[in-house]
């Protein structure tokens, strides 16, 4: 019998992120309730929109901190950035 994958929702807004050499708006998708997200092993998929440059800035930086537009901060673990594109793949953890 396969196994059934249950779709995590979404949640989309605009925010601030932080990161070496920058402060400033973002524009974030996550993958999966950030308000269950517990501190620990935990995490959470997802991607920031910023400008192409900002975006390859942001992914040479490794790390940075996403405050949500509800007040919410989550560390970001940045995992992957095609070149030429705005959009950054990340990890969230509390």
């Amino acid at each position: 019998m396969p196994m059934i994958k249950k779709k995590l929702p979404t949640f989309e807004g605009e925010g601030q992120v932080r990161f070496t050499g920058y402060e400033g708006p973002t524009r974030y998708v996550i993958e999966g309730d950030p308000t269950r997200l517990r501190q620990g092993r935990n995490s959470l998929r997802g991607s920031l929109v910023l400008t192409p440059d900002l975006a390859a800035d942001a992914f040479r930086a490794g790390e940075a901190m996403l405050t949500t537009d509800t007040g919410a901060r989550f560390r970001l673990v940045m995992l992957g950035h095609s070149a030429g594109g705005a959009e950054v793949f990340v990890e969230l953890r509390v």
